[in-house]
């Protein structure tokens, strides 16, 4: 059991790394990103601070994975 958790929380944290990324890279190309002065605005912000959750809660999982791994 240890074992197959481990490996679910690998799959995670590499979905997670690999999925955000391109997420916000989309994000950073609306128009809604940036206002006519070029400024970024709530949505680029609020949308960077959710990857940056997503890939701290990515890391997170990988640490756990691993330590199951090892422990399993």
């Amino acid at each position: 059991m240890t074992i197959a958790l481990g490996i679910l929380l690998l799959v995670n944290a590499a979905f997670n790394v690999l999925t955000w990324p391109t997420f916000l890279r989309r994000v950073a190309r609306d128009p809604r990103a940036r206002d006519a002065s070029g400024q970024a605005t709530r949505f680029l912000r609020v949308h960077q601070v959710l990857v940056a959750i997503a890939i701290v809660l990515a890391v997170a999982s990988a640490v756990c994975g691993i330590w199951a791994l090892a422990a399993g």
